[in-house]
């Protein structure tokens, strides 16, 4: 068979899955029987295997099979949209039954014809003096006050990071990332044509000699970093490791960017609060207020700030007046704050949840914080329990996903735990938990 014939065999079995006749967790037959099926040699059925396998198809467990990945239809480079899972551990989205009401409460009026008239203007990158006010207040915590004039403003988080980046790092440069970290950085690089390059860590964070040998090998043009309640591990870097980076990056000249969209549900400064000059924070309202009333913020250095708004104006990243007048009413008159306070408390009661519901397994969390990591036990892969899971009707991540470097992930998933009810949330962890006390001879009846 020629290799057109047994890719095009493997595009077969890929157009089946993108269509969902095949679906997450779906066994393969065996090689030889795929062969008889198809009228083709053994071998043949081996490379065709092998393919569907290099493209994140599927997954193959020694002695149980080949199974169509989690990762199928989603692909590596970045997360898919939510699927409308039944509980979804998936997207770290938290909602809370009343923030509705109190966002309507907050934007009544928006819709007059005089109010709406001024919020439907075009908007610029830096938003007016009294927008720049406001969120510089509504951003200020215990040891760190941004200067208001620091402020560029996007429409959403990954905006923000994508305008940092394009500021700080040039065409085929190289920024250093921690080894697993928010995904959707690696699809914002690889379209700006950076590199990203994975930085060790241990239990405290970031290595600053990491740093140091990637930047000795690589030449860094910057880091990109989340000190506080990390994506995935829920690490919060404490002050003498943050200490030990910040001289790291001082002597190496490195600029930061200091991602804190989950520092609201701790008290800790930003990294910006000990190195001004050399950090620049990105955060947005998705997760403090609500994903569909997104409004990003940059806080950078003076020195940075020119560069940091020609590049949101030249990636069309401009947030628009009517995210700026919202954003603006509910910063403003404390709503945004009191979703934060209601927040902090409604992660804490899940993270108390999710710690009671898998006791006994190997789990990594903040307990401020609305995700964890979860360590599988040995008869598991994370890309299998992704796909038992799914057809479990519960979406949740493999920590492929938040890996920088092609197949250096941990046997291990995440699971966001904002979105659910507790109600979903209490039955999607029983039910997980359950998959997880799978003995080895029950393996087959749990898949």
């Amino acid at each position: 068979m020629s290799k057109f014939e047994y890719v095009k065999l493997a595009d077969t079995i890929a157009a089946e899955i993108s269509s969902g006749a095949r679906r997450p967790g779906d066994r393969l037959p065996p090689q030889r029987s795929f062969a008889y099926e198809r009228g083709i040699a053994v071998s043949t059925a081996s490379r065709v295997y092998t393919e569907l396998l290099r493209r994140g198809l599927v997954v193959g467990e020694v002695g149980r099979g080949t199974f169509i990945s989690g990762e199928a239809r989603r692909g590596i480079a970045a997360p898919a949209e939510p699927r409308g899972a039944r509980v979804d551990f998936e997207f770290n989205y938290p909602l809370l039954p009343q923030q509705t009401a109190m966002i309507a409460k907050s934007l009544a009026g928006l819709e007059r014809p005089d109010a709406l008239e001024v919020a439907l203007r075009p908007a610029t990158s830096t938003g007016t003096a009294t927008t720049r006010s406001i969120s510089a207040a509504y951003l200020s915590r215990q040891g760190w006050s941004p200067n208001p004039d620091h402020l560029v403003f996007t429409s959403n988080g990954r905006q923000c990071i994508a305008a940092a980046l394009a500021a700080l790092v040039p065409a085929g440069g190289r920024c250093g990332v921690e080894a697993l970290t928010y995904p959707f950085i690696k699809g914002i690089a690889a379209r700006l044509g950076i590199t990203l390059v994975p930085l060790s860590m241990d239990e405290h964070g970031v290595r600053p000699d990491a740093i140091q040998k990637a930047h000795r090998e690589a030449h860094l043009a910057a880091l990109y970093l989340q000190p506080t309640i990390q994506n995935p591990l829920g690490i919060t870097i404490p002050l003498a490791r943050r200490n030990d980076i910040l001289r790291v990056a001082e002597k190496l000249d490195l600029p930061i960017i200091e991602d804190t969209v989950y520092g609201f549900l701790a008290d800790e400064a930003p990294l910006a609060a000990l190195a001004p000059d050399r950090c620049l924070v990105v955060d947005s309202l998705s997760k403090k207020v609500a994903p569909g009333l997104a409004l990003g913020f940059i806080v950078a250095p003076p020195h940075l700030r020119e560069s940091v708004m020609a590049s949101v104006r030249s990636g069309g990243w401009t947030a628009s007046g009517y995210a700026f007048a919202a954003g603006q009413r509910l910063m403003g008159d404390g709503t945004a704050a009191e979703l934060s306070r209601l927040k902090r408390i409604d992660a804490g009661k899940r993270q108390h949840l999710a710690t009671q519901r898998l006791a006994g397994f190997d789990i990594q969390s903040d307990q401020r914080s609305y995700h964890l990591w979860l360590a599988l036990p040995h008869h598991w892969r994370s890309q299998t329990f992704v796909a038992a899971a799914g057809r479990r009707d519960i979406a949740l991540t493999p920590s492929t996903t938040f890996a920088i470097a092609s197949g250096h992930a941990p046997n291990a998933v995440r699971l966001a735990l904002g979105a659910p009810s507790f109600e979903q949330l209490d039955a999607g962890l029983r039910t997980l938990a359950s998959m997880l006390r799978a003995r080895e001879e029950d393996f087959d009846s749990t898949e």
